[in-house]
């Protein structure tokens, strides 16, 4: 693969080929990562069944004599992350989680935040905790990151935060979303999939619906936001607030844990919303995508304002990432897939997604190319698109 794939040595030896070559022929250095969305990681000490079940999407305890370490991410995480703590690649779980005690949880985050070779991270914050520990804060994962790290805020985190009147719902709705942009945010995120489902009526609710729904919730005790009214306000109340500024929305579609219905969670059902929002130019940003990604790279060609990646996706799919990555540049255009790690509590899966990443798409374009589909300039221009072009254009980093 040499001079044809996107890889490259990464620290701690996760690289995984040379990297692209131009046009004239010199090597071309590895592309940088932007992490488009990521979540933040816990630093504390980690039995083993805690670290395991940070690599499944289930909250749900394994069932005997299985464990999540044991799947397709969990020839991942052997793959690549055991060099990085002094062991060989795919060392068996046992030693690979004795290592990690032996060096310490603190000792071990750092090295595979380092490895992961993020340029730079954007975080939702609206997850706080994992295994029942706290996330480290911004400035602490950037430190170990060694990343320029933005902030993404999660709208229904803000919603849930608000306590105002039912008269007041629908303004202090907006103002508090118009505040988050105001107030630095590189983009907002949705996860509406998770709280209703992404099959809303696409039209924006009136104030009159939004102040019933908003009594309604409030009779009932508050809580978790799921009425698809108020859910609806709130996606256009971002859509309003991020039109003045050109900020992109991101909405989680496809797999996820249990709490989601995962038919419900299929991008496809957003064409409505997307050809409503179209006159906005808010650019959407579709995460994650499997089983759905062939769908969202269609509304990712169909519709100028939609963009898809294949954070987690690419991680959980382990030694099929190539294949996987293939289906969605199928019909996804090249300027408008962007990659993420969507790693979240563990370290090892910022450096999984990145490694991932760079080995799926450069064995990807390496058999483009050999098969004559493009050229070396089209291998190299591709991977910077895709590995951090599209996402500084877009988050206008």
């Amino acid at each position: 693969m040499s001079g044809t794939g996107v890889g490259g040595t990464r620290p701690g030896g996760t690289g995984t080929g040379a990297a692209g070559a131009g046009d004239d022929g010199r090597e071309a250095g590895p592309p940088a990562l932007v992490d488009h969305h990521c979540h933040s990681v816990v630093d504390g000490e980690l039995d083993d069944e805690e670290l395991a079940g940070l690599l499944t999407e289930s909250d749900r305890p394994p069932a005997p004599g299985t464990s999540p370490l044991d799947s397709a991410l969990g020839l991942a995480v052997r793959r690549w992350c055991p060099p990085v703590l002094g062991l060989p690649p795919h060392a068996p779980a046992a030693d690979y989680l004795a290592r990690r005690r032996e060096l310490g949880a603190p000792e071990a985050t750092r090295r595979l935040l380092a490895a992961a070779g993020l340029d730079t991270c954007l975080v939702d914050t609206g997850l706080t905790a994992a295994a029942g520990r706290p996330l480290l804060p911004l400035p602490e994962f950037a430190a170990l990151t060694g990343a320029d790290v933005r902030e993404v805020v999660r709208l229904e985190a803000l919603a849930e935060a608000l306590d105002p009147a039912a008269a007041a719902w629908p303004g202090a709705v907006r103002a508090a979303v118009g505040a988050a942009v105001e107030g630095g945010a590189v983009a907002l995120k949705s996860v509406l999939a998770y709280r209703h489902g992404l099959d809303v009526p696409a039209e924006r609710p009136t104030d009159r619906e939004v102040v019933a729904a908003a009594g309604a919730r409030l009779r009932s005790g508050g809580g978790r936001l799921t009425d698809p009214v108020l859910l609806r306000h709130l996606l256009w109340s971002a859509v309003d607030a991020c039109a003045g500024r050109g900020l992109p929305i991101q909405l989680h579609t496809g797999f996820g844990d249990p709490d989601l219905a995962l038919h419900r969670a299929d991008p496809a059902l957003l064409a409505g919303f997307v050809r409503a929002a179209e006159p906005s130019g808010v650019p959407l940003v579709l995460l994650h995508g499997y089983p759905y990604h062939r769908q969202a790279a269609w509304l990712a060609q169909a519709f100028p304002q939609v963009y898809a990646d294949l954070g987690l996706t690419a991680s959980y799919v382990g030694p099929r990432v190539a294949a996987v990555l293939g289906e969605m540049l199928e019909l996804a255009p090249f300027g408008k897939l962007l990659f993420s790690t969507d790693g979240y509590g563990l370290p090892e899966l910022h450096l999984v997604g990145a490694a991932q990443f760079r080995h799926g798409l450069g064995a990807l374009l390496a058999s483009w190319r050999a098969d004559g589909a493009c050229s070396a300039g089209d291998v190299t221009r591709i991977a910077r698109l895709l590995s951090a072009g599209n996402a500084r254009r877009l988050y206008r980093l």
